[in-house]
Order: structure tokens, then C-alpha cells, then sequence
């Protein structure tokens, strides 16, 4: 049974709140955070951000072979260009959701591809913050079937 969820936050994650609130809202995923935390009171958690790709890659690698965690990752627009962390993901045998704030299926062209999609247990795109929200519910019921 699952009992914690890593929440990876990739680049420019860190002005929620702030950045294109018509996009992506406007509330801080710090705030968002709390609301998770209370929600899910059973489930370990642990937040971690950052706008560089390595540290992100070292954050997937430390917990990657934990038996009883789920991760969820929003790797930002690494997500369309970052063949190293698809290869992070890919390598670690813990199980890895991608999500995504907005539905980057109905943005710009680029932003259409996934170099994650294919290595990620489920994505959930376009739910807003509360994606990340039924991903972890998704993770609990242990549907882990590829969403498309």
C-alpha cells in the first residue's frame, strides 16, 4: 500500500500564484501544499521544486527505489524538450505520474509533446491544481492504467 507521494515541481512552478494566473491560477502551490497535506492526513508527503534540471533528475533518482511511494511530477516545459529526465523516470522502478496544470494538448504546438508520457504510470492534464489532487486519489485506488 502506498504511504508517500513525492511531489516534483520542474521550472517556473514557483511563481503559481503569480504567473499567467488566467493559466494556471492564482494560488501559490505552497498554499495548494497545505490544502494536499490536510486532505490526505495518512499519506506521507514531501514538496520539492526547482528550476534546474539536474536537481530534479537527483530528486527522481533519491526516491526512485522506495517501495511504497508514488511520485508526481510536473516537469514543466522540460516535459517537451528533457530527454534526461524521461530517462530518470524510465530507470527508477517506483511508480511516476506526470501532471500537468494546464492541458497542454490545447496549448501551443510544442507543447503537445510529452518526452514523459510514455514512461509515467498515468498523466492528468487541464484539472488545474486539482490535478494533483485525483492523481494521488488515482495512486491510492491503484488504477494506474495510462490515461491517452
Amino acid at each position: 500500500m502506498l504511504k508517500k507521494i513525492v511531489i516534483i515541481n520542474g521550472p517556473n512552478l514557483n511563481l503559481l500564484g503569480k504567473r499567467e494566473p488566467h493559466i494556471y491560477g492564482t494560488i501559490s502551490f505552497q498554499e495548494y501544499y497545505k490544502e494536499l497535506r490536510s486532505r490526505f492526513p495518512d499519506i506521507s508527503m514531501e514538496y520539492f521544486q526547482s528550476n534546474h534540471e539536474g536537481a530534479l533528475i537527483d530528486k527522481i533518482q533519491e526516491h526512485g527505489f522506495a517501495a511504497d511511494l508514488g511520485m508526481l511530477l510536473n516537469a514543466g516545459g522540460y516535459t517537451h524538450t528533457s530527454v534526461a529526465l524521461r530517462d530518470a523516470v524510465a530507470a527508477v522502478s517506483a511508480p511516476v505520474a506526470e501532471v500537468h496544470i494546464s492541458d497542454i494538448f490545447s496549448r501551443e504546438p510544442f507543447r503537445r509533446i510529452s518526452m514523459l508520457r510514455d514512461v509515467c504510470v498515468f498523466s492528468i492534464n487541464g484539472k488545474g491544481l486539482d490535478g494533483y489532487r485525483l492523481a494521488i486519489e488515482r495512486f491510492l485506488s491503484n488504477n494506474l492504467i495510462p490515461s491517452i
